[in-house]
């Protein structure tokens, strides 16, 4: 009588399965973490303004041949939206040159709100950062050097939506105490569903090692 054979599953699959599902696990919770990021992104897309400033800080974003980019214009017109009816604001415009730009954002966005009536003698250039993170360093040297003091300067930071979340945290960090956002909008769409996926793991970045 012959002995019937037993089929046993082999260590090899079984190491396998064991891999799918700690990979499976991983993705799961890269998704989940993506999604809490994204909606603290969301939250801090919008107005948030306290107080009453004494400074505007506009964020830098790229300039090109003919002058700032979509999402620059966009940061430019509603701070100018702003200034129309808080013309005693003094402007910080925040941004140095890349090397594929044709002079620093600073500059650019100074010319841009002069066009537009702003005094010369109300605008602050730093023109040194190349991220978020240097703007608001420098900017703060730049203010301190004017003779304000970071603890009860009331400041508006102006930056399309999807930026102001990790713009405030950085500039809490950087010395600054009281904190007010004005979002722009993003009126380039392709600009601005590249930026909504992107910001997310900035956010975290600049969490982690921007300090």
């Amino acid at each position: 009588m012959s002995r019937q054979k037993i089929e046993v599953p082999s260590y090899k699959g079984r190491r396998y399965q064991r891999w799918i599902r700690v990979l499976l696990v991983l993705v799961a919770a890269g998704v989940l973490c993506f999604a809490a990021l994204f909606g603290v992104v969301i939250y801090g897309s919008y107005d948030h303004i306290q107080g009453e400033p004494q400074v505007m800080v506009i964020l830098g974003c790229q300039v090109k041949n003919d002058g700032p980019s979509q999402l620059l214009r966009d940061r430019l017109d509603e701070a100018l939206s702003y200034l129309a009816d808080h013309p005693d604001l003094t402007v910080v415009v925040s941004g140095g040159q890349g090397p594929d730009e044709p002079s620093t954002e600073a500059r650019a966005m100074a010319d841009y709100l002069m066009e537009e009536g702003v005094e010369e003698d109300q605008i602050l250039l730093e023109d040194q950062s190349h991220n978020t993170v240097q703007n608001f360093r420098y900017t703060a040297q730049l203010l301190e050097e004017q003779g304000y003091d970071l603890e009860n300067t009331q400041v508006l930071v102006v930056s399309n939506g999807f930026h102001l979340t990790r713009a405030r945290m950085l500039a809490e960090r950087t010395g600054f105490e009281e904190v007010s956002t004005l979002a722009a909008p993003s009126s380039h769409l392709p600009s601005r569903l590249k930026m909504y996926i992107r910001e997310p793991l900035a956010l975290a970045k600049s969490f982690l090692f921007d300090h």
